[in-house]
């Protein structure tokens, strides 16, 4: 039995569960890398470049400790685009031929490049491709990619009828991702703040300094990208943006437009990566528009420097301004009443 490693990092948290069918209803054996660590991030960092983004340098780590593990092959995908005329990131693009270039030693990859403006048939071809180490059979491949579509429309379902995040979602089907703090659910709390950005920002608690565990420690409901409806993510994109320039924008610009004008949300953080060209031209769109909606907003900017203390103290001032403003203004409606009574 071929065993097949999938780092638990970059697009994991979006597309793993489809993944995983597809390689299973092959006869593989599917082996995921541990959660993020130390050594990890030690390990890429020895790797890439200094001007390597950080989820990228957590990646090439990833994709060390598979070797470790005595995985026949590693999934590395080339995302070009998801839908046609958009635009992804180029270490997306290039993702097999960076990790061979730097993780020189690591266990051969198999790759398959997606870019659904090519057409349907460049798309099919690249799936057949990727199945002819398991089987030559055309009917066993196309079985696993139907398979696997549907695992990937029951886990995004699952994630927006329970408001699950992807790791969450995950650990809830039987995968093997890393569960958030489940003694703070995602439905309790007074206070509900927006958390977007792209999933292995917002979902690797590592390089985050476990984010939203900490959120919900505080009593704050904590929603995500995931959880909001698809109409809504591309009605804010329309808002902010006017039309969806980049593969995953949805996961930024639509969901802080969506969420911005959602009355219900006391507040938006943003979780960038530092020196993202993508993000920074997404985070500057969002912070304007934050302003003109007079809603509290944060933008949090991680690379392999970012202190635990220091991003602990900007959560903890941001919860507490949130929740003075929010008592404040719960005072003067309770007052206004007051007085509507009496003037009654």
């Amino acid at each position: 039995m071929i065993r097949v490693g999938i780092p638990q990092a970059l697009l994991y948290y979006q597309y793993y569960p489809m993944w995983q069918a597809f390689f299973q209803a092959l006869g593989a054996e599917v082996v995921v890398s541990p959660p993020t660590a130390r050594p990890t991030v030690e390990a890429g960092l020895a790797r890439m470049v200094a001007e390597t983004c950080l989820p990228v340098k957590v990646y090439g780590g990833h994709v060390c400790h598979l070797r470790e593990l005595g995985v026949d092959c590693v999934f590395v995908p080339a995302i070009r685009a998801t839908e046609p005329g958009l635009f992804n990131c180029s270490k997306f693009l290039g993702l097999p031929d960076l990790i061979r270039a730097t993780v020189e030693d690591s266990s051969p990859l198999l790759e398959i490049d997606i870019d659904v403006g090519q057409g349907r048939g460049a798309l099919q071809r690249a799936i057949y491709r990727l199945g002819w180490p398991f089987t030559w059979n055309p009917l066993h491949i196309r079985k696993a990619a139907l398979a696997a579509w549907e695992a990937h429309l029951g886990f995004q379902a699952l994630m927006r009828e329970r408001k699950l995040t992807p790791p969450e979602a995950i650990e809830g089907s039987g995968g093997e991702g890393h569960a958030l703090d489940s003694r703070c659910l995602p439905d309790t709390g007074s206070l509900v703040i927006a958390v977007v950005g792209h999933p292995y920002c917002l979902y690797d608690s590592y390089i985050n300094h476990n984010l939203l565990g900490r959120l919900r420690r505080m009593g704050v409901r904590v929603i995500t990208p995931e959880m909001a409806p698809a109409q809504g993510l591309e009605m804010g994109i329309r808002r902010l943006a006017r039309f969806k320039y980049w593969v995953y924008e949805a996961e930024v610009t639509g969901a802080a437009g969506y969420y911005l004008e959602d009355p219900a949300v006391d507040g938006v953080i943003a979780v960038v990566v530092f020196g993202c060209g993508p993000d920074s031209t997404m985070l500057d769109v969002v912070q304007r528009a934050a302003r003109r909606q007079e809603k509290p907003y944060m933008g949090l900017v991680l690379d392999e420097h970012t202190g635990e203390a220091g991003l602990v103290t900007r959560l903890e001032a941001f919860v507490d301004m949130i929740d003075r403003r929010k008592s404040a203004r719960g005072s003067w409606e309770a007052g206004s009443m007051e007085k509507r009574r009496e003037c009654a």
